[in-house]
């Protein structure tokens, strides 16, 4: 048997890293991060173990920003079964979230009837992203970055990355629905 030359080494190892389509984790899942709510108090990712979650950026200046409704709608079709959803305002993506907490907090409220969990303003980007967004990007790879608002990152009981959504995906679609389903605790 002749031996693997450093290329195929290298290209095994790769693909170990990458088997089943994800970076094999340190151990580190969102249960390890935390956000600061809109009205300023602490919002740790760990408060929601056991129960699924979306973690949507958002924003309300946004051609997309007619997903609240949807994600309201989601929130409220599945918060009694152990779901949880958090908005996270961005101001990365064109400018389109310019306001401050009181004034994101209130379009959403008297604009969409949101009463799910908000978080202050985050990058979700680039230099200086929210270590959960760095975290989630280099756990599912370059394709599941957030590249506008209203990307969705789904987050089983257990923390760890269930599935990713983007932009266009609306938060009711078939597909994000089975996934939901899917992520409740049992």
């Amino acid at each position: 048997m002749r031996p693997l030359k450093p290329l195929a080494l290298f290209v095994a190892f790769c693909a170990l890293l990458l088997w089943n389509g994800k970076v094999m984790a340190d151990g580190t899942t969102a249960h390890d991060f935390s956000f600061t709510a809109i009205d300023g108090t602490p919002l740790p990712m760990k408060s929601f173990a056991g129960k699924a979650v979306l973690v949507v950026n958002t924003a309300s200046q946004c051609g997309f920003t007619p997903q609240y409704a949807a994600l309201q709608d989601l929130w409220t079709r599945y918060r009694d079964r152990g779901f949880v959803l958090v908005g996270v305002p961005s101001n990365d993506f064109g400018g389109q979230e310019p306001g401050t907490e009181a004034e994101i907090k209130e379009f959403c409220e008297v604009t969409f009837n949101v009463d799910f969990p908000l978080t202050m303003k985050v990058k979700v980007a680039g230099d200086g992203a929210h270590p959960f967004y760095e975290w989630a990007g280099r756990e599912l790879g370059a394709l599941a970055k957030p590249r506008w608002n209203f990307h969705k990152y789904l987050i089983g009981p257990d923390g760890r990355l269930a599935d990713w959504f983007s932009t266009p995906t609306s938060p009711t679609a078939p597909r994000v629905l089975k996934a939901v389903e899917a992520a409740l605790p049992k």
